[in-house]
């Protein structure tokens, strides 16, 4: 299966809190969209490995994509090296996606920026001829390099080099991410309050979509980081 639009991010709700709303406008407009999950989130503090990838799947539904992976990397301990690298190049092959969203460069969580890393060079090294990769069939993958990686911007406040009209994605894009029951604000919760947990964090997203969206004159938008020129081919698509 072919993907237009493919985020892939450290841990599951990543993709929910920074990038759900391009996703979902995407899907929308009819491109096949899907989310990679390199972890499980194993080292979080609140909930299980096997509730996230519950609520994972039911902000997949939500989201209405076409694939959500998990690669089962390990949470906090995986690195960007030649075994990760291939695993996530057959992927890339698998999928053909023609844009990537990644991790935040730089972020408070150490994962994302590492994350953002080996996305980026994975990408890359799936276009290169000369390393070979086999698909679930034991036949050996075609070359493919997507032709744009972006990064989301998450926790820390980075400047965005462009912003993705949301508006009308913004409710979906808050209920994907209130399927992660365990992870965020809940009065019944008996477990540890965490950075995320608290009320302040939602309204924190929240408002971020709003400031964003006031930027370019619309009611919510997403903002993302690109490290190379961006062109386009009519001035008038501009916000």
């Amino acid at each position: 299966m072919k993907v237009n639009l493919l985020a892939i991010v450290a841990h599951p709700d990543d993709a929910e809190l920074a990038c759900a709303g391009t996703l979902i406008m995407h899907q929308m407009k009819g491109h096949t969209t899907g989310i990679i999950d390199l972890t499980k989130g194993e080292m979080g503090t609140r909930g299980t490995p096997e509730q996230r990838i519950i609520e994972a799947e039911e902000a997949g539904e939500i989201m209405k994509l076409a694939v959500r992976e998990n690669m089962g990397f390990a949470d906090v301990f995986f690195k960007n090296d030649h075994e990760h690298q291939l695993k996530l190049i057959e992927k890339i092959r698998k999928y053909q996606p023609d844009i990537v969203i990644a991790n935040a460069k730089y972020d408070r969580h150490p994962d994302h920026g590492r994350a953002a890393q080996l996305v980026e060079e994975a990408c890359f090294n799936a276009g290169l001829r000369k390393i070979e990769t086999k698909d679930e069939n034991g036949n050996l993958q075609s070359p493919w390099r997507p032709a744009k990686v972006f990064n989301m911007i998450q926790s820390t406040s980075l400047e965005p080099d462009f912003f993705v009209d949301i508006s009308e994605a913004q409710e979906k894009k808050m209920e994907a991410i209130r399927a992660f029951k365990t992870q965020f604000f809940n009065p019944d919760s008996k477990e540890p309050q965490t950075y995320i947990s608290k009320p302040e964090f939602m309204l924190m997203i929240e408002g971020r979509a709003k400031e964003y969206g006031h930027r370019i004159q619309v009611a919510y938008a997403e903002g993302f980081q690109y490290s190379q020129a961006l062109g386009v081919g009519d001035l008038f698509q501009l916000k």
